[in-house]
């Protein structure tokens, strides 16, 4: 498929519906070793990008508050880079320019751009950075959500085509060749952070950390402070926050789950999530409560866990089963039945009896 990076690998939850449980103590269980002792609690830090809390914590590293420093100016950065909303940001003036005139942009606004283009095409569209007018249109989950009128929708599903992104590498600009065209970079560009900010530790030789984006995504370098793996619980999408529907057990790794249940609305007792399908742009109808991906990079598992929802289960499980790389997927289904691709049957227990796990 030609997603992966060639990053350092690292361990991500991300999405609506992942939780991580037992992050330093209390994890025990298979793989566990006795006799370990846990380390002095981390440095920390919060901070605000691309509108969510994001906090941080190193474990055992003497140059932290160096590092913590570090990272609040590249995310700034990247806001000041990707941000949608904010106005004095690069994407925004792609935005505002569309149908206009080329807007020269960083090397990190340009990199994003280029590989949500790529995921465009590897997605045959089910993936699309053109949908920034469609989200706007359906506000969901800021306030003004509503069902739209057939005509606003057919307008902005006609301005959606990532074909018409034009990238000019030597000059380094972006343009959107039709006026009210609205890129969004929002389905890959916490993920595109996540990795930077990984990068940036590992170069650093950080070996533990705990990076949290608002409680929807949350990213664990290396092991636990005592060497131990990981335990991670995913989030049952039916219960509040700390139910949940099983545990799998990880190390440089990445798991991210695009899920249905808590950005939504209900309008005349019908429920509207914010997955939208590009090709109808409505939200994806596929009887699926959640799709949670492993993959190598946090980009590749943002985008994957989006238009791999939108494919459905059938064709999901199979595209994902067809990458023949390490890349693993889990998909819960409407009728709490849980289906995992081949390379988590053995590592992911269900903890629920709500839920059965398809063999």
């Amino acid at each position: 498929m030609g997603l992966k990076h060639g990053m350092h690998k690292l361990a991500v939850v991300c999405g609506f519906l992942v939780i991580l449980a037992m992050i330093v103590s209390g994890c025990g269980g298979n793989g566990d070793k006795p006799g370990k002792k846990e380390t002095a609690g981390p440095a920390a830090r919060q901070y605000y990008i691309f509108g969510t809390v994001v906090n941080i914590k190193l474990y055992d590293d003497a140059k932290a508050q160096e590092h913590l420093d570090h990272i609040d100016t590249m995310l700034k950065t990247l806001d000041e880079e990707l941000s949608r909303t904010l106005e004095s940001s690069q994407l925004y003036e792609v935005n505002k320019e569309a149908g206009k005139q080329p807007v020269e942009v960083s090397e990190d606004t340009m990199a994003v751009v280029k590989r949500s283009i790529t995921y465009a095409e590897e997605s045959g569209g089910l993936f699309d950075p053109t949908v920034g007018g469609l989200v706007d249109l359906w506000d969901i989950g800021n306030g003004g959500e509503h069902v739209p009128d057939p005509k606003d929708l057919q307008r902005e599903l006609s301005l959606v085509g990532y074909k018409d992104i034009v990238l000019d590498e030597a000059k380094q600009t972006v343009f959107l060749k039709r006026p009210g065209m609205v890129l969004d970079l929002g389905g890959i560009g916490k993920g595109y952070a996540a990795d930077v900010v990984a990068e940036y530790l590992r170069e650093e030789g950080v070996t533990s950390a705990l990076v949290d984006l608002g409680g929807s995504s949350i990213i664990v370098i290396g092991s636990k402070p005592n060497g131990d793996n990981w335990n991670i619980g995913l989030q049952d999408p039916d219960s509040t926050r700390g139910i949940s529907v099983g545990t799998i057990r990880l190390n440089d790794q990445v798991i991210d789950t695009s899920g249905i249940y808590e950005r939504y609305f209900i309008e005349n007792g019908v429920m509207y999530h914010h997955i939208l399908d590009p090709r109808t742009g409505a939200p994806a109808q596929n009887n699926l409560k959640s799709v949670t991906i492993l993959a190598g990079n946090a980009m590749d598992a943002d985008a994957l866990s989006t238009f791999v929802y939108i494919m459905g289960l059938e064709e999901g499980l199979q595209y994902i089963e067809d990458l023949n790389d390490n890349t693993e997927a889990m998909f819960i289904t409407t009728d709490d039945k849980i289906y995992v691709t081949s390379g988590l049957k053995d590592s992911f227990k269900v903890s629920s009896d709500q839920y059965t796990l398809v063999e």
